[in-house]
Protein backbone atom coordinates (compact mmCIF):
# COMPACT_ATOMS: atom_id res chain seq x y z
CA UNK A 1 0.00 0.00 0.00
CA UNK A 2 1.18 3.48 -0.76
CA UNK A 3 1.13 6.39 1.65
CA UNK A 4 -1.93 8.06 0.10
CA UNK A 5 -4.02 4.88 0.40
CA UNK A 6 -3.03 4.44 4.02
CA UNK A 7 -3.89 8.07 4.77
CA UNK A 8 -7.23 7.98 2.94
CA UNK A 9 -8.53 4.67 4.21
CA UNK A 10 -6.92 4.23 7.62
CA UNK A 11 -5.64 7.42 9.20
CA UNK A 12 -8.43 9.81 8.17
CA UNK A 13 -11.33 7.58 9.29
CA UNK A 14 -9.64 7.00 12.65
CA UNK A 15 -8.97 10.73 13.14
CA UNK A 16 -12.49 11.79 12.12
CA UNK A 17 -14.06 8.96 14.11
CA UNK A 18 -12.20 9.99 17.25
CA UNK A 19 -13.47 13.56 16.87
CA UNK A 20 -17.03 12.27 16.45
CA UNK A 21 -16.70 9.95 19.45
CA UNK A 22 -15.48 12.73 21.76
CA UNK A 23 -18.25 15.01 20.48
CA UNK A 24 -20.90 12.35 21.20
CA UNK A 25 -19.45 11.70 24.66
CA UNK A 26 -19.55 15.43 25.41
CA UNK A 27 -23.15 15.75 24.23
CA UNK A 28 -24.17 12.71 26.27
CA UNK A 29 -22.49 14.12 29.36
CA UNK A 30 -24.24 17.46 28.88
CA UNK A 31 -27.63 15.84 28.21
CA UNK A 32 -27.57 13.79 31.39
CA UNK A 33 -26.42 16.76 33.47
CA UNK A 34 -22.93 15.44 34.09
CA UNK A 35 -19.98 17.22 35.57
CA UNK A 36 -19.04 20.54 33.94
CA UNK A 37 -15.38 19.63 34.45
CA UNK A 38 -15.82 16.50 32.34
CA UNK A 39 -17.59 18.53 29.66
CA UNK A 40 -14.73 21.04 29.64
CA UNK A 41 -12.11 18.29 29.33
CA UNK A 42 -14.05 16.65 26.50
CA UNK A 43 -14.30 19.99 24.71
CA UNK A 44 -10.55 20.49 25.03
CA UNK A 45 -9.89 17.01 23.64
CA UNK A 46 -12.32 17.63 20.78
CA UNK A 47 -10.51 20.81 19.77
CA UNK A 48 -7.14 19.06 19.90
CA UNK A 49 -8.43 16.09 17.89
CA UNK A 50 -10.01 18.41 15.34
CA UNK A 51 -6.67 20.14 14.83
CA UNK A 52 -4.93 16.79 14.39
CA UNK A 53 -7.63 15.59 11.98
CA UNK A 54 -7.33 18.81 9.98
CA UNK A 55 -3.58 18.31 9.70
CA UNK A 56 -4.15 14.76 8.42
CA UNK A 57 -6.70 16.01 5.88
CA UNK A 58 -4.29 18.64 4.60
CA UNK A 59 -1.43 16.15 4.49
CA UNK A 60 -3.57 13.71 2.52
CA UNK A 61 -4.53 16.42 0.02
CA UNK A 62 -0.88 17.37 -0.41
CA UNK A 63 0.11 13.74 -0.94
CA UNK A 64 -2.69 13.21 -3.45
CA UNK A 65 -1.60 16.23 -5.50
CA UNK A 66 1.98 15.04 -5.65
CA UNK A 67 0.87 12.30 -8.00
Amino acid sequence: MDLVTIAKFMVLPIALGSVALVLILGLANMARGGSPLVSQKLMQWRVILQAVALCFVLLTIILMNRG
